[in-house]
């Protein structure tokens, strides 16, 4: 076997992912030296990145000052300079979306967080997305709240490939899977080739095991205490074992007959929070073939020198991962709580970042026009 930890989690089926973009990146060279040197073959982005990425270094500041003297406000300006990021992104991997025939090669856009809460804005705005990034290997990033649901079914039926973000529980996958098998079978109806349809479904990892271990602390039994760090890597592969279920039906049978593409799990939030653990453990414990892992690059790097890639740590746990579970409810958490806490502090996280967002341009903005 390789000795490069990055390759041997390729070729374990895991396509890597970087959960990072900016225009220093692309200006340096750093994306396409990831690319060549640690098997990178795609990026996700979020509000939090773009808003991090815009308020360090003057690497956004020529373009910030076109946009001030044409007059365009804040949120043109943010649309315009996320939208050049992700279109130049998405040319720099065109050579491995060809290569994958549009499996990887992917760059992820958010739609504004702020929609999160409204079914025909967040459709509207993706369309609108997909539009002006105008690349084919783009995908849209869909929150899958109550209201996402059904728009990522109408953004699919138009025939736009889209990144389903925030799901926390099995329960909401399930939800999210139907939402894309509903979407391509209006997406077909509407005359659209389903070859050229993809998707990811975004399962969040690490922030289920911070809100669990929190939780478990504060009950304090022994019991409780011996379930921390359990909960995040069970959840997952209980995600998997969905997976596999739903697409083997006989419903996604015949949309495979059609020409649709599968809809990969992508383990997102895989940075460990918790110095306690591993700084591989979300890379280590969830390696499985058609799957996505979106690293940040402190935890790709730490990937790259120490994994422990030991082949499939998914299939056939899945009798396993509930039985975390079952243990964590008679310890006395709530896991209906737990889920539903996760997924409003996420759009909340998004939220607030997107208003750091908007203060940043705005005041990039303002200095433009002096």
């Amino acid at each position: 076997m390789s000795n490069d930890k990055l390759a041997q989690l390729s070729e374990a089926g895991v396509s890597i992912w970087l959960d990072d973009l900016s225009r220093e990146r692309l200006n340096t060279g750093n994306l396409a030296d990831l690319i060549r040197d640690k098997h990178v073959v795609g990026v996700t982005t979020n509000p939090t990145i773009f808003a991090n990425a815009m308020s360090k270094g003057e690497a956004y500041d020529e373009q910030t000052k076109e946009l001030a003297a044409r007059g365009a406000d804040v949120e043109a300006t943010i649309r315009e300079l996320t939208t050049t990021d992700v279109r130049n992104a998405a040319d720099l991997f065109r050579d491995v979306y060809t290569a994958t025939n549009g499996v990887d090669g992917r760059v992820s856009i958010e739609v504004d967080p702020r929609l999160a809460k409204d079914t025909d804005k967040t459709v509207a705005e993706a369309q609108d997305l997909w539009k002006t990034v105008d690349r084919p290997n783009v995908l849209i990033k869909i929150p899958a709240t109550e209201e996402g649901l059904p728009a990522i079914t109408k953004t699919l039926a138009e025939g736009i490939s889209v990144n389903v973000t925030l799901i926390f529980s099995v329960e909401r996958y399930k939800a999210v899977i139907e939402a894309y098998f509903a979407g391509l079978e209006q997406a077909k109806a509407n005359g659209h080739d389903l070859k050229g349809i993809h998707s990811v479904a975004s399962f969040f990892v690490s922030r289920v095991d911070t809100e669990i271990d929190k939780r478990l602390g504060a009950i304090g039994t022994d019991e409780a205490k011996a379930l921390r760090g359990e909960a995040a890597i069970a959840n997952a592969r209980l995600a998997y074992a969905a997976f596999e279920e739903l697409f083997a039906s006989d419903r996604w049978k015949k949309l495979a007959e059609a020409g649709a593409n599968a809809q990969r799990p992508l383990w997102a939030s895989t940075g460990v929070k918790d110095p306690e653990y591993s700084d591989t453990r979300y890379v280590d414990q969830l390696v499985v073939k058609d799957t996505v892992n979106t690293m940040p690059e402190k935890t790709l790097d730490a990937a790259a020198d120490h994994a422990d890639v030991t082949g499939d740590t998914v299939t056939g746990k899945g009798a396993d991962a509930q039985a975390v579970f079952d243990k964590l409810s008679a310890v006395g958490i709530d896991i209906t709580d737990v889920f539903l806490t996760l997924e409003n502090e996420g759009v909340e996280k998004f939220e607030k970042s997107w208003v750091e967002l908007l203060e940043t341009v705005t005041g990039q903005l303002e200095k433009a026009k002096d």
